[in-house]
Parts: structure tokens; sequence; C-alpha cells
């Protein structure tokens, strides 16, 4: 599998090699001689002469380098299971995915390397999820060499963050957290770790971009940096020029297997708050609902009379969910969590995530022209069950469908065509059997073969429902229709803008 977007985290180790996809070079862990001091004073400004240096002096010695020994799989030890969705992503965006070579397989334990940094004196270390998952055993390699054993305090999964404890015979060098809501594009930042094992090393660049969706879950909000980062930085500090904390290495785009300079950070507003948690629990419950949901766009807004193209649209409820249980259907626009407002998917998922189960909550919804207060208590997190999260798709997702006007064509669902697209006979509605290139089904994304199957929230059976629907919401002074279509076995809702004749 091509590993468009790799977790930058520990890079397997076999024997005296490090293996990072198909690359191989010596290793050595190298340690900084430097003695371990406490943090000195930044000013919070750059030198005259613009160096990092007394950045770096204050923060190097609370960095370390993590080795964790795994069990052995058959997947290469530099991956983990957010890759796949990253990799979506980039092929949504179509980046091309470039090939590589057979990866490395261990068939004893694997050694692995990232990076964490120290937050208190007694030896409480941040680092990420992915640096520690599957580990038997976890050794932590202070800036002056010392290496100690490491115990886990806990890890989360969606957050992709874990806290580590260490036991040092004096306190040690620390890292205090920074405000990441703060940060401004074009902000100088700087990023420290242990890039394939050759010792601490620091990287300068800017904030390239905020608020990052990669699809990879509910906390989705990462800073993109072009700092160089590698293999091995993962669970390393973003420091801002202060010297303090404002991300996490997490993640980079790699079509070479190195940096290419687009790489990404948990916020630290994120990160301190679900650290505390860790320290304190070891684990978080999060919140689940049970829906599917996708972006409201002005389209969507305007063909269910809503006044701004905010909320998170319903694509899908899952049976015996919370969702269920309270009532949300598919078409709802859910516009509120509480006294919280909703104005994309991501806030929604974020918002149910930290939400612990067993809560009882009030979400507004939009339904029928109108706000409608439903009563929910959360679901909890079982590896069963699936946050509410955004439907994998571009802005234009989807499919649609409706009159000619719309610039497609529609024919019943016979016997023989249900067969051809694997329909289950639950499945009603009108399949689209061509698209006009020119109109603006073709610009929302319909494609032949696409089945409608609700036109406005209305249920459709046949060819002439839909057509009947849509000419409804034409009277109605509708500057666009809401069609909800099947595709190979996923549901989603698209808004078609009418079309001028």
């Amino acid at each position: 599998m091509s590993n468009i977007l790799r977790k930058h985290r520990a890079a397997a180790l076999v024997g005296a090699a490090i293996v990072l996809g198909a690359a191989s070079l010596p290793f050595a862990i190298s340690s900084s001689s430097t003695a371990l001091a406490a943090p000195a004073e930044t000013g919070g400004m750059l030198a005259s002469n613009g160096s990092f240096a007394s950045i770096v002096d204050a923060d190097k010695p609370a960095v370390v380098t993590i080795t964790t020994t795994m069990k052995a799989t058959n997947a290469s030890a530099d991956s983990s299971p957010m890759d796949e969705q990253f990799r979506q992503f980039f092929e949504q965006q179509g980046i091309p995915l470039p090939h590589q070579a057979p990866q490395q397989h261990e068939s004893q334990h694997a050694m692995a390397l990232g990076s964490g940094f120290i937050i208190s004196p007694d030896g409480v270390i941040v680092t990420n999820n992915h640096v520690i998952d599957n580990a038997i055993d976890i050794k932590v390699t202070l800036d002056d060499g010392t290496e100690l054993p490491a115990k886990l305090l806990g890890a989360d999964a969606k957050s992709d963050l874990a806290v580590l404890k260490v036991q040092a015979p004096h306190p040690l060098a620390t890292i205090a957290w920074g405000d990441s809501d703060k940060l401004k594009l074009g902000d100088q930042i700087l990023a420290i770790g242990n890039p394939f094992g050759i010792g601490t090393t620091v990287t300068a660049g800017i904030v390239s971009a905020r608020g990052r969706d990669l699809h990879s879950g509910p906390y989705d909000d990462f800073i993109q940096i072009d700092a160089p980062i590698n293999h091995g930085n993962s669970g390393g500090p973003l420091v801002d020029r202060d010297g303090n904390v404002v991300g996490i290495n997490t993640a980079i785009y790699s079509p070479n297997g190195g940096s290419v300079g687009v790489g990404f950070a948990i916020p630290s507003s994120e990160a301190k708050t679900i650290v505390a948690k860790l320290q304190k629990d070891g684990s978080i419950d999060h919140g689940y609902l049970g829906v599917q949901i996708q972006p409201v766009t002005q389209d969507v807004a305007d063909a269910v009379g809503l006044s701004k193209a905010e909320g998170a649209l319903v694509a899908a409820v899952t049976n015996g969910t919370p969702a269920a249980h309270a009532g949300i259907k598919t078409g709802d626009i859910v516009t509120a969590v509480g006294s919280e407002n909703v104005k994309t998917p991501k806030d929604l998922s974020r918002l149910v995530a930290d939400l612990s189960p067993g809560a009882k909550e009030t979400l507004a919804v939009w339904r029928d022209g109108k706000t409608v207060d439903l009563n929910v208590t959360v679901g909890g997190n079982e590896d069963t069950q699936k946050q509410a999260a955004a439907v994998e798709s571009s802005d234009d997702q989807g499919q649609a469908a409706g009159q000619p006007s719309l610039g497609i064509g529609l024919a019943d669902l016979t016997p023989d065509v249900r067969q051809q697209l694997n329909l289950p006979h639950g499945v009603n509605g009108a399949v689209v059997a061509n698209v006009n290139p020119d109109k603006s089904a073709a610009a929302a994304g319909i494609q032949p073969g696409d089945v409608i199957v609700s036109v406005n929230d209305k249920p459709v059976h046949d060819a002439r429902d839909v057509k009947t629907a849509v000419a409804d919401a034409g009277k109605a002074g509708r500057k666009s229709v809401l069609l909800l279509i099947e595709r190979g076995g996923n549901k989603t809702f698209v808004a078609v803008p009418f079309a001028a004749a």
C-alpha cells in the first residue's frame, strides 16, 4: 500500500539498520552531552541577530527520545491505523500516489523510535499515541544520554496523544504549554525531535495553515507547518518564539519517504486538555451519537430554507444508536448541541466526542422548515462504534437528480438494473441514466448509475416521483433541490441548484 501521508513516528529498527519504507540507514542513537538544566527565559523575542539559540538552549534539555519494543506484525512498523485515512484524504485532493518498494518486515520483536517532551519535573512526558501503540516495552533517553524505563500513564487513539512517566534521580527540565490559538499564518516556529535516530535536531519554519482536517478523527484541527520534520519526529514539540509548546508534531505528507515541507501538528489548546485527562484517568471515554454527517453548502441551505449555510447535515443514522433512539432522522441538520452552536460537521464531531457516555443533552435540528429540539442520551466509544464523523467526500460531493433542467436523464429501477447495481431489495428510487456535462447536476458530481432515494427529504419510488418532487420544489420558490443518493452502498446528500432553461 502506498503510504502518501506517513506518521513520522518511530521508525522500525531491524538488527542494526533503521528501516524507513524501503530505505535503510546505519543506526546509532546520538545523544547530546549538554548537562541537564532548568529552562532559561527567552524573553519572548528572537536575539538581535535573529538566532533561535536562546530558545533551543532552554527547550532542548526537555526533549526526549522514545524507544519502544513492539509486537511483531506483518505490517511496516512505521505505519499506523490512521495512515489509510490520511492516504484517502490526499487521493481526494487529486494528489497522485507514489510507487514504493515493498516494505521490510521483522519476524521477531521490532524496535521503533519517536520523540516526546517533559511537562513536569517529576518525569511526565507527552508524545503521540502512535509512537507507543502496541509497545511491550518503552524506554526514554534524556538529552544528557540517560536512559530510563517509562510507564504508560494513558493514551487516546482518537486524539493521537499519550502520556508517559519516568523516575529520575533529580528534577527534570520541562517545557511550558503555549497558546496555539494565538498562532497566525506566517508566525515563526521551531520543531524539535529525533529524526531517523540521529540525535536531537531543531528545524525552523513558519505556520503555513490552520485548521487542517485530515479526516482522521473528531479532533482534526491540525497546524500545518513548513519546518522540516521526518520519521522519528512524532511526539516532539512545536514551539513558538517564546519557547512554549504550541503543537505536537504528528504527521507529514511524504511522497518520497522524507520531508517535503508539509507537516502537521496537534494544537496545544487541544492537547493540553486531553493530556490532563490522561494523566488523571489513563483513558478518555468519548461520546458517541451514531450518525454520518456532511457539510451544509449554500445550495443545501437554499433547498431546506435555512438562512445560513451552517450546521451538520445527517446523511445516515445507524440503527440502535443514541441518535436513532433520540429520533434523529436522515435529512436533519444539527445546528446546536446544548448551548453550543454547530457551524460545521467538525463542530458536531468534537462536541459529541467531548461528552461523557451516559450524558443527557439536547440537540437542535432543522427539520421541515423549523427548529426541533431532541433529547439524546450519549453513547460510549466502544471499538465497534464509530464517532460522528464527516462523510469522506469533496465539497461538491454526492450525486443529484431531478428534471432534465438539472441536466440528468432518469430511469426506473427494473430488476435487471437493480441486479446490475447490486442494490438491496429495500432500496427504492430512480437511477440516473445520463448526465449533461454542461448542467448543474454534473457540476455537483452526479454520475450515471447513481440512485436517487429521496428529494427534499421525501422518499421517491421511481423516476416520476423524482420529477414531480423537483417540479414542486421549483414551484415553491426553492433555489436548489436536496437529493439523497445511493452509490456503491453509501448514501450521501447533495444539493443541486436549479439551472436556467
